[in-house]
């Protein structure tokens, strides 16, 4: 029987650097800010957490301190996917030895594969692990999409119980739900679309507006499941530009640029990720305003 590991507003956290590696200091803060204003699961160790920059052991120290910090008061996705199945596998791994409540794991990206390698790889990471795992399907990254034919291919392994959507292809999302919405969970991972995916039968989003507004996303996540659809979509759309300020650039620079305008010391971002260009911050800081965000 398939397990939902979250209904709502998951945040894809940010992860506060120093100089040194990770501002543990900052990132408890930012963890409890999350318990504090209704978020439903945190997502460690994925894009918005530059995991691509990070060493192994940075990597699986993140998910230890966050499953910590959280002490099971909502579910903690860990980010554990690679182009590497060995490596996928080992990661996903020590993050279950860890802890972690569930597992995000991303398509392989620049080597890429064909389906039935793709197929392979989702299985043999799913069969390397008990905890319930998140497909990522996101094209833009990676340069490969999560054809249909493949949910087919995994329809058979139960601890595959869902899938992150940031295609933004609105026609693939109707027929992903429409064949397989019984069968997987469906999170939108792009914010402009929460409502539109829910829709579809979507449980929620994988966030990176949350890092910022965590109540805010929650809200438009539980508006909607509570039946209040017009007032779910009037919330997606007051923070729609905000939405499109923090997608100016390549995430995660405007959101870390955000928090860090906030006074939540988001930390520096990791080459080859670079500051934004000064029209662009102005444009954020605009709309940050705009969505009532205090600035420091």
């Amino acid at each position: 029987m398939k397990k939902t590991v979250f209904t709502g507003s998951g945040v894809a956290i940010i992860t506060p650097f120093n100089e040194n590696g990770i501002d543990f200091e900052s990132f408890g803060k930012i963890i409890d800010f999350h318990l504090e204003n209704s978020t439903d699961a945190i997502i460690v160790c994925g894009t918005t957490g530059e995991a691509a920059t990070m060493p192994d052991a940075e990597h699986l120290s993140a998910i230890e301190f966050t499953v910590k910090r959280v002490n099971g008061k909502i579910p903690v996705i860990a980010g554990t996917g690679s182009n590497d199945t060995v490596h996928g596998i080992k990661l996903s791994v020590e993050a279950e030895k860890l802890g972690a409540d569930a597992l995000l794991v991303v398509t392989p990206y620049y080597n890429k594969s064909n389906k039935q390698g793709l197929i392979n790889h989702f299985k043999a990471i799913a069969g390397a692990v008990s905890l319930p795992i998140i497909l990522y399907n996101v094209p833009s990254r990676t340069g490969m999409n999560i054809a249909l034919d493949v949910l087919e291919g995994l329809q058979s392994v139960e601890n595959i119980v869902g899938i992150k959507e940031a295609s933004g292809n609105m026609s693939y999302l109707m027929e992903l739900a429409a064949k397989y919405g019984d069968r997987f969970d469906i999170y939108s991972g792009n914010d402009d679309i929460i409502v539109p995916v829910m829709s579809a039968g979507g449980k929620g989003v994988i966030s990176v507006l949350a890092n910022v507004l965590p109540k805010e996303t929650h809200d438009i996540c539980q508006l909607y499941l509570d039946g209040k659809c017009e007032e779910s979509m009037r919330l997606q759309f007051k923070y729609l530009d905000l939405i499109n300020s923090l997608f100016c650039e390549v995430n995660p620079i405007p959101v870390k640029t955000a928090m860090n305008l906030m006074g939540m010391n988001g930390g520096i971002l990791r080459m080859p990720l670079y500051e934004m260009a000064p029209a662009n911050k102005e444009r954020l800081i605009k709309d940050l305003k705009a969505a009532g965000v205090k600035l420091v």
